[in-house]
């Protein structure tokens, strides 16, 4: 599986460690060289949760990192899931006259 939130599509990005050495010139160095770059993965913090949305009476798993649970928590299950499509819209049942 891969390393996807559900709901931000957040993913692993790719990126370079810098190592340095020296003073800065600010603190009355000569200044910082470079005396490598590595590359090296941002992975996202993910987390597999049960998140029971009241509106559906049930449990939804998903795979949403950690930013992605703080929007839950400010907006509300239903409404984040549904604009990520991983749950189906509510059906109106009509009351038979």
């Amino acid at each position: 599986m891969s390393r996807v939130c559900q709901i931000t599509g957040c993913r692993t990005r790719k990126g370079n460690k810098v190592a340095r050495r020296g003073l800065p010139k600010r603190t009355g160095g000569i200044g910082l060289k470079t005396t490598g770059i590595a590359r090296r993965t941002f992975k996202p913090n993910l987390q597999r949760k049960r998140i029971w949305v009241p509106e559906l009476k049930r449990w939804v798993r998903v795979r949403i990192s950690t930013r992605a649970l703080k929007t839950i928590d400010k907006n509300g299950p239903y409404k984040v899931l549904l604009a990520a499509g991983l749950v189906k819209p509510l059906r109106v049942r009509k009351k038979s006259a």
